[in-house]
């Protein structure tokens, strides 16, 4: 009764943050399961919609329960499995699939904590995704080398490419690379110690670490593991303390043979913000850039999309789909997502004209256009301020909302770094943007009246 009670609540503030179609489409058929500790389990009816919640509403679930609990609390989904066969008359359910794999990650301290004492190898959660392989990251013109340099670290940590630094813009498929090549490393040795971590959860460590005057621990425990991946390592720009203990861990870790991978939106030539002797040993081993997907991949990609959710698309809606969004792979499967969703609210089958539909209100959301100059002028004419009071160190409220959200929009809109953005709004540091945009995707996600604002800048910054 409690994860009932909970959830209800729960509802009474989604409800108000969606509208109602999508209310009832992804909302209405969760179920709570148990309330337990720091753990909160919902039940799901399918894998597909599993994907769809964590990728549009887990921020917003996560948001209303940290509200109503005053707790961080962990999310964990039940998925059913429909095994059924249709002349036997039977149903199989598989329940209890935890997506986040909590138990495991409780025995390290949990996400946000840091790490205490190295645990044994039959306790070891690596953080990796299995879903996310070699056997699913296909290879084209785009990403054969990375690919290929990836498959050789996998099989061989340590003795080959080290560091393996994988750079590319947003969404051609590091993450799932760097994934693919622990997940490898994990199946040929298992009894290596691979973690997976993003650089944010890192510094969230470091910082619990250093407040904790657990440090010691923090560092024994990187420095103790086989295979080290790190995520998005541009991040660390600005944060001196943080790129200084990842400099001993990673001296430590390479002096003994230990694989690093890591991943960034930059070449190492090109970072800022990150002391030069990092940037040196990022050029130790090998870098290897990942590009924009070729046509003949796009196809590739869409079909195994199109086949793991368990759905019917035509060759025709396949080559639109893959001849007009070009940008990046998140974008394709995010394309496959919208017209199920548009399929399931609307109820329509889908055809080559709700294809066009829905890759034509995404292609619109591309922002190419708006400038950090444009943005900033729009903000500032939207809450009748002067440009000059928003670069200023002004600490009004009403200065500061908007300075942040021109930050946050920046960030949105443009593919310019958080100390970039900083620099062009009152040469702020890279730490005061990222504050900024966390502060207003929070009040975008639980705030009705703030949304609306937010959309009504929006619409301007299209004009």
């Amino acid at each position: 009764m409690e994860s009932v009670n909970l959830w209800n609540k729960c509802l009474e503030i989604i409800k108000d943050n969606v509208n109602e179609k999508a209310y009832n489409t992804w909302f209405r058929p969760i179920v709570p399961i148990k309330y337990e500790g720091t753990d909160f389990t919902i039940q799901v009816p399918s894998h597909f919609f599993y994907e769809y919640i964590e990728e549009q509403y887990a921020h917003l679930i996560h948001a209303t329960l940290t509200r109503i609990t005053g707790k961080n609390l962990i999310i964990l989904y039940r998925v059913f499995v429909d095994n059924s066969d249709e002349k036997k008359g039977h149903t199989t359910i598989q329940s209890d699939r935890t997506v986040n794999a909590p138990d495991d990650l409780k025995k390290q301290g949990g996400l946000n904590k840091s790490p205490g004492p190295l645990p044994p190898s039959g306790e070891w959660y690596s953080h990796l995704n299995n879903r996310l392989s070699f056997q699913n990251f296909f290879e084209g013109p785009s990403n054969i080398l990375a690919r290929r340099i990836g498959e050789t670290v996998a099989e061989h940590p340590g003795q080959t490419f080290n560091p393996l630094y994988i750079y590319g813009s947003t969404g051609v498929g590091k993450t799932h690379l760097c994934h693919a090549v622990g997940n490898r490393i994990h199946e040929l040795y298992p009894e290596k110690k691979v973690i997976y971590i993003s650089s944010h959860l890192f510094q969230v460590q470091f910082t619990d670490a250093s407040r904790n005057n657990t440090f010691n621990d923090f560092v024994n425990f990187y420095q103790g593991v086989d295979v080290l991946i790190i995520d998005d390592i541009q991040e660390f720009a600005g944060k001196e303390k943080t790129q200084n203990a990842y400099f001993h861990i990673f001296n430590h870790l390479h002096l003994l043979g230990k694989q690093l991978v890591l991943t960034s939106d930059k070449s190492p030539n090109d970072m800022q913000g990150l002391e030069e002797r990092m940037i040196t040993r990022m050029k130790w081993g090998m870098t290897a850039e990942l590009h924009k997907p070729d046509l003949e991949l796009r196809k590739q990609i869409l079909w195994y999309k199109v086949k793991q959710d368990g759905l019917n698309l035509s060759k025709e809606i396949i080559d639109f789909i893959a001849e007009n969004v070009t940008e990046h792979v998140r974008d394709l499967e995010g394309i496959v997502t919208s017209l199920v969703a548009h399929a399931l609210v609307y109820n329509k089958e889908i055809d080559l004209d709700l294809a066009r539909q829905v890759v034509g209100k995404f292609i619109r959301i591309s922002y190419a256009t708006i400038t950090p100059e444009k943005i900033q002028n729009t903000v500032s004419g939207y809450f009748k301020i002067d440009l000059k009071d928003i670069h200023s160190k002004s600490r009004k409220q009403e200065i500061v909302k908007a300075r942040q959200i021109a930050m946050f929009l920046c960030k949105k809109h443009t593919n310019f770094s958080y100390a970039h953005i900083g620099s062009l709004v009152g040469k702020r540091d890279h730490a005061t943007v990222l504050h900024a945009c966390r502060t207003v995707q929070d009040l975008i996600d639980i705030d009705k009246s703030f949304r609306s604002v937010m959309n009504e800048i929006e619409v301007l910054l299209k004009k």
